[in-house]
């Protein structure tokens, strides 16, 4: 009977503690899910709207703006997902030799970007891209060039330099991860290998990345989440120019929400297009990945 009683007690309070998160959960974040989705349903200005069904997710399709912000978003999540995946793997490889001194300086240094100040690293992109700006000065004294590159007033050299600073700021970051997962791999299997004559090129594409595939996964589903929903970058460098050449679609809410006459309705079903995007990448994803990750 006590053992029952005991047995009720610690189901009620783990039942208490679940609760609290559950209900914090709830209201901040699937009630706000559910609201903007009523609210995708709804057109007008400001407060005043009413419902007119699926009139907003038709608009997407025929908006030359909405469909030049996705192309960029797009195009970012191309370049600079596998660029940085590569380059978190490699760091990690290379950071988890036994033999290599001061690793934890060079973890701290690489990992040190995710933690910096986003207005203090645009303000360094800034002065390193400008027209007076170190690279310049770098490819004019190596006659690479016979003039300073305008970086910020160039289509392309501007998407370049959104897709730096993301992989600058994010390859620290996903680095961590792919670290924790070869410090769980034996080295007796990196041995055997050795033993058995395996190259360490080889080693590495039998071993190390069958090892790292879930967090290669993870890495990169998190990644297209976060690009597909890009807007610190775009809004701290180059406010979305030249043109619309950075313009993405998280700014494009923004727009629509705070700076145009707001247009709550059409923005929540632009939001609700990035969420059909990250599914659909996921989904794709995960299918690559296959199902033993």
């Amino acid at each position: 009977m006590r053992n029952r009683l005991l047995l009720k007690k610690g189901a009620l309070t783990g039942w208490c503690f679940i609760a609290i998160p559950t209900l914090l959960i709830f209201f901040f974040s699937f009630y706000p899910m559910v609201q903007a989705f009523m609210m995708s349903l709804q057109s007008g200005t400001g407060i005043g709207l009413s419902f007119s069904g699926l009139a907003n997710y038709r608009r997407l399709f025929s908006d030359q703006t909405f469909l030049a912000a996705t192309k960029n978003t797009l195009t970012f999540l191309c370049f600079q997902v596998p660029i940085m995946v590569i380059l978190a793997m490699f760091f990690s490889v290379l950071l988890n030799n036994r033999a290599l001194k001061l690793k934890g300086v060079f973890r701290t240094i690489i990992f040190l970007p995710a933690v910096t100040s986003l207005v203090a690293y645009s303000m360094v992109f800034k002065s390193l891209f400008a027209n007076n700006g170190v690279i310049n000065g770098i490819l004019l004294r190596l006659s690479l060039v016979s003039e300073p590159i305008a970086f910020f007033s160039s289509p392309f050299w501007a998407k370049v330099i959104i897709v730096l600073a993301i992989t600058w700021r994010w390859t620290g970051y996903n680095m961590i991860f792919f670290l924790s997962a070869l410090q769980n791999v034996d080295p007796s299997i990196y041995e055997a290998a050795r033993i058995d004559g395996a190259s360490p090129i080889k080693q590495f594409f039998n071993i190390t990345i069958p090892m790292l595939k879930p967090v290669i996964l993870f890495s990169a589903v998190t990644s297209t989440i976060g690009t597909l929903q890009l807007f610190d970058e775009p809004m701290n460098l180059t406010q979305g120019g030249p043109g619309n050449a950075t313009f993405t679609i998280s700014q494009y809410i923004y727009n629509l929400s705070f700076r145009y006459t707001p247009d709550f309705g059409y923005a929540s079903a632009v939001s609700y297009a990035i969420v059909v995007m990250v599914i659909f990448f996921s989904f794709i994803q995960f299918k690559v990945g296959g199902d033993d990750t």
